[in-house]
């Protein structure tokens, strides 16, 4: 996606997402941080809502991230994970943890397998990559993208995720890549997205699993959300703090008459 949903030169990248960093009030949660959720849009349309959860991680180093996200171009069933080697990115490249990938594959193998292909032309990853390799010095990455997202593959994932991160040899942040409801009128949209954004604020991942059953526009990684929300739990989150919402009207050419929502939050434990 570089050169199109964000620049293609090192320099261009940082001066966007420092400015979006610099305009992002980000009021510090209470507690220790394990999970993040991020929107994946367009630098341009999404990046000043990640600013507020991606501020958090200014002057971290020695971090593993697990990405979670849709896969928006491959039908599949299960978890696709890149399992090793690097990304690459205007900002130079970022290795995998193959570590704790493998460990993530072993703990679930009938559902979070090896899988390359998804991760090809695949945005909802990619578009954290300008923010945490601006910010976190000696930052490693798993990457994993969702195929079906239905309850079973949602619930082996966060089981999967407690049981690798519980092993880890370095520090782990979870983040869930989502963007919220697409293309409806401004005022619906933000009506559809107040009742995801309160079963996040709630940290009620059920009720937010049943909500998506019932209407999967309610956002597009709703399952990633779930996924983390749950493993963050397990793992002694108690806190969901909302930081941030907004809509693509908020951005660019200010058009209120088709968005996309977009939300930050940060999950602690005390």
């Amino acid at each position: 996606m570089a050169g199109t949903w964000y620049p293609g030169v090192a320099k261009d990248v940082v001066a966007e997402v420092e400015g979006y960093l610099g305009a992002a009030d980000t009021p510090v949660p209470a507690g220790r941080l394990i999970g993040l959720i991020s929107p994946h849009a367009g630098l341009r349309y999404s990046g000043p809502v990640a600013a507020y959860a991606y501020g958090l991680l200014r002057g971290k180093s020695g971090l593993s991230v697990v990405l979670v996200g849709p896969s928006h171009r491959h039908s599949f069933q299960g978890v696709a994970v890149w399992p090793r080697g690097v990304f690459e990115t205007p900002l130079g490249t970022v290795p995998i943890d193959a570590d704790l990938a493998a460990a993530l594959m072993a703990a679930s193998p009938e559902w979070v397998l090896e899988g390359p292909r998804p991760h090809q032309e695949e945005h909802s990853l990619e578009m954290q990559l300008p923010f945490l390799q601006h910010l976190v010095g000696d930052l490693e990455i798993v990457p994993c993208l969702m195929g079906t997202q239905e309850r079973d593959e949602v619930e082996a994932l966060s089981a999967a995720l407690v049981a690798a991160v519980k092993g880890a040899k370095r520090p782990v942040l979870l983040v869930a890549s989502s963007d919220l409801s697409h293309y409806h009128r401004a005022p619906e949209a933000n009506r559809l997205d107040a009742l995801v954004v309160d079963d996040v604020e709630r940290f009620d991942a059920e009720r937010l699993m049943q909500r998506l059953e019932a209407d999967r526009g309610h956002a597009c990684g709703g399952g990633a959300m779930v996924a983390v929300m749950t493993a963050a739990k397990a793992l002694g989150a108690g806190r969901s703090a909302i930081l941030r919402y907004a809509d693509s009207g908020d951005a660019g050419e200010h058009d209120k008459s088709r968005v996309v929502g977009y939300l930050a939050a940060a999950l602690t434990a005390a």
